[in-house]
């Protein structure tokens, strides 16, 4: 007899423009959407009420680690700022604002890779209801420029390291008129250009804390619906576009993030995903108003795995692009254990599976001689661990949850909706969708029926996924034509994503209705969804699919994954060896990856006109230094195509 699915979202008896189909809210809190914090957190409402809040209920606890290093570059222990340091340097800097000229509703930018100064510097903000810009550290002066100017920052909180990128931009920003400098660890300031253009002071975090304690002045508490922060998307085409998030817009998204997670004063959260992105942003929100305390990486990705090892987080947050490596990383060790090693791992996953889906407690002999030692490589106590910002397979959301134990949820969420939009169950063991939505959310789905995706379709109603509710942003700043494309006159913020409703109130999203093209014959293509597809082949980092409305198919730049080529190559007896260029040179390499790719798009049930034609094999991973990904890791394709042209005439030749 089969299972009826659990129920995770609910509808509501709202009829819709296109039909009768319904809005679907979480199943927990259907009957009002969350806006806040409830008691006993006395119903905050802000940040500045957030920050007051958590310092005051945990003034005795370690809050803000940053690791020492010593000057031969040997990482040390980690050193801990309280919350009640923390209180005591918001109000100092918040002063210091204030004594150096800013003033309530002043745009302020926070230009560095993440730091205990920077959640300082920006927390001081909503003590004067000031609004911050973050700006990613790996931005160069043109993208500085366009955001110094475009928001009209009074004043940009830099790091030392950011800060010659800063100076440069200057004599072209007339409205910054203050820097304040950071984690400088004790070397000189470098001059202002002489050619700045106009007067800016620059002053260090110690100065402007000393100078607000000569001069302290009370709060002014910004008001819910005010705007808290200005934050540039780093859209694949054109100039970045300012999403406007109020204190309401944010307060409402971290208490649904929170509402079913238990933390509290044990916890350690691992900061390494830039703060300048949404998802970490208010993530930090969540792990501090719960009094758990946020240990920052050195600032190198290639340390991060020692300074894990060193803080041992209970709570660790990643993108598919991470967890994706961290996948190819263990199943190459396990190949290279030998045929026991192999068959030892693959009894110890499905005995895990099979528990795990049960809902019994996993085998302990496999807990202790398998996946302790994987847990070991993150720490050794993660129990909450998520993934965002892009798809990840289900192939490797079951690994993770098999292999890492704890809580592992999936979410699935924009800028534009302050964050989390819906995300998984921690008793749903099913893998391949993005749960239900979180209590300040309501979700529908509107028809598109150029794609062929309708809410009547059967068993599953398809379509656009909308979005409604008190997270949702208030608009682009000075963009008023771009905010009307994408918020309708009832209030539905339309994200581009398809989704499909699964039994239980479950969402999946399937396709993107941006990024599209339609092919000669008429087809239409969404190059981001076969990209994910063909990111299953084991040979495949890294996929550009490209299309064109004059050609009958598609062809693809693909990045094979070196860590897999290289042994493939050796054990072939290939005559290039250990050569990543030579072997991506080679055209029969290049057809026995094409072959890998059409082998997993046949599996995922790709159409035919799905499926690449043909391959460029390319040796250098995409990445934002490359300028082929945008800060958060997607595909810039105007950028691609632009720099694979050549590449992708010559493979449209070959095939005639």
């Amino acid at each position: 007899m089969a299972v009826a699915a659990a129920t995770y979202a609910v509808p509501l008896p709202e009829r819709l423009s296109d039909g009768d189909f319904q809005v679907y809210r979480n199943a927990g809190k259907y009957t009002r959407l969350m806006t806040g914090y409830a008691p006993p957190f006395d119903g905050v409402k802000t940040l500045h009420d957030l920050w007051e809040s958590t310092c005051s209920r945990h003034s005795d606890e370690e809050c803000l680690g940053t690791r020492d290093v010593a000057p031969d570059g040997t990482p040390g222990a980690y050193r801990w700022m309280t919350y009640a340091q923390l209180h005591e340097r918001r109000a100092a800097c918040s002063s210091g604002y204030v004594a150096l000229g800013l003033k309530p509703g002043d745009h302020v930018g926070m230009y560095s890779v993440n730091t205990a100064e920077w959640c300082v510097l920006d927390s001081a903000m909503t003590r004067n209801a000031m609004v911050s810009v973050p700006l990613y550290d790996t931005l160069g002066p043109d993208a500085v420029r366009f955001i110094c100017n475009h928001a009209e920052l009074a004043a940009v909180c830099v790091s030392h390291a950011c800060l010659p990128v800063m100076l440069g931009c200057l004599a072209e920003c007339p409205t910054v008129k203050l820097l304040v400098v950071y984690a400088h660890g004790g070397k000189p300031l470098p001059p202002i250009p002489s050619g700045a253009g106009h007067r800016c002071e620059v002053v260090t975090i110690e100065q402007l804390e000393a100078e607000g304690r000569r001069r302290p002045v009370a709060p002014v508490p910004p008001r819910e619906e005010a705007m808290a922060t200005i934050c540039y998307t780093s859209g694949t085409t054109g100039d970045p576009k300012g999403v406007m998030l109020t204190h309401r817009n944010l307060i409402s998204n971290a208490a649904a993030y929170a509402d079913d997670l238990d933390l509290g004063p044990g916890d350690v959260h691992v900061s390494y995903l830039p703060l300048a992105h949404i998802y970490e942003r208010v993530t930090m929100l969540v792990c501090l108003f719960a009094g758990a305390k946020a240990g920052f990486f050195r600032g190198d990705v290639l340390g991060l795995l020692d300074d894990i090892a060193e803080l041992k987080p209970t709570v660790f947050c990643s993108v598919p692009r991470l967890w994706n490596r961290i996948y190819d990383k263990v199943h190459a060790g396990i190949r290279e254990g030998g045929f026991v090693k192999q068959k030892m791992f693959a009894i110890a996953y499905a005995a895990k599976k099979k528990a795990l889906e049960e809902g019994r407690p996993p085998p302990a002999i496999w807990e202790k001689i398998v996946f302790s030692k994987l847990r070991d490589k993150l720490g050794g106590r993660v129990r909450y661990m998520s993934t965002g910002s892009a798809p990840i397979s289900a192939q490797v959301m079951e690994f993770l949850r098999v292999c890492f134990g704890g809580t592992v949820f999936e979410g699935y969420g924009m800028t534009e909706s302050a964050c989390v939009i819906s995300k998984t169950h921690e008793g749903d063991f099913s893998c391949g969708h993005v749960g239900s939505p979180v209590p300040c959310c309501e979700i529908k789905l509107e028809s598109v029926s150029e794609m062929n995706y309708t809410t009547s379709d059967r068993p599953y109603p398809r379509g656009e996924v909308c979005v409604r509710g008190p997270s949702v942003f208030k608009g682009y700043y000075k963009a008023q034509d771009k905010t009307d494309e994408v918020i309708d006159n009832e209030g539905w913020l339309h994200t581009g994503d398809i989704g499909l409703w699964l039994p239980g109130g479950r969402l999946k999203i399937i396709d993107r209705k941006k990024n599209i093209f339609k092919l000669a014959q008429g087809e239409y293509v969404a190059p981001e969804k076969i990209e994910n597809v063909y990111a299953r082949s084991k040979f495949v980092a890294q996929s550009f699919v490209h299309g064109d409305s004059l050609m009958p198919s598609l062809v693809a730049v693909v990045v094979p994954d070196e860590e897999v080529l290289l042994p493939w190559a050796a054990k072939s007896g290939h005559p290039a060896g250990g050569d990543f260029k030579r072997l991506c040179a080679d055209p029969a390499v290049a057809k026995m990856v094409h072959q890998s790719m059409l082998a997993v798009g046949e599996g995922a049930g790709l159409k035919g006109f799905e499926q690449v034609k043909a391959v460029h094999l390319h040796p250098e991973l995409f990445s934002v230094e490359n300028g082929l990904f945008t800060p958060t890791f997607k595909l810039k394709r105007p950028q691609a195509r632009a720099a694979f042209q050549a590449d992708i005439d010559r493979m449209y030749a070959g095939l005639g």
